[in-house]
């Protein structure tokens, strides 16, 4: 019995969004939500959460290089923890560090320089940070 996941890469202007299924492994990007200051409209997330009536929510941790956090990475986990609180879903974090270099990569791999889209970016990177996640759970 596979389980459908969301998972989110927090951004202060940019929240992108993605589902997936575990028994593929795989997940699609959703189009992104826009934040101000990092504030969603939860309105929007409610209604996507209606129609793909998730099992559980992951959100992409923002860490430097070497693992510290940044600036971003607390306000990830406070959009995690609001996450949770709003719906009552479990809601687990994955590091992104290579996330968005890779969504990057595959965009140009894909359409070159035009299809580097702020919002494309932002639904490649939640599916890669979502795919990572079901890389890291299909060994448990």
């Amino acid at each position: 019995m596979g389980i459908t996941v969301l998972a989110f890469d927090f951004g202060t202007k940019s929240i992108g969004c993605a589902v997936g299924q575990s028994i593929t492994g795989t997940a699609q990007a959703l189009t992104a939500f826009k934040a101000q200051d990092g504030i969603p409209n939860w309105d929007a997330i409610e209604k996507l959460l209606k129609e793909w009536q998730p099992d559980r929510l992951v959100v992409g941790l923002p860490l430097n290089m070497d693992g510290t956090e940044q600036a971003l990475t607390l306000r990830a986990k406070k959009f995690a923890n609001r996450l949770h609180g709003r719906f009552g879903l479990p809601v687990e974090l994955q590091d992104e560090r290579l996330t968005t270099v890779d969504a990057r990569a595959e965009i140009f791999q894909r359409g070159g320089f035009r299809a580097l889209d702020k919002g494309k970016v932002d639904g490649i990177s939640a599916c890669l940070i979502l795919e990572s996640w079901f890389e890291l759970h299909s060994k448990e």
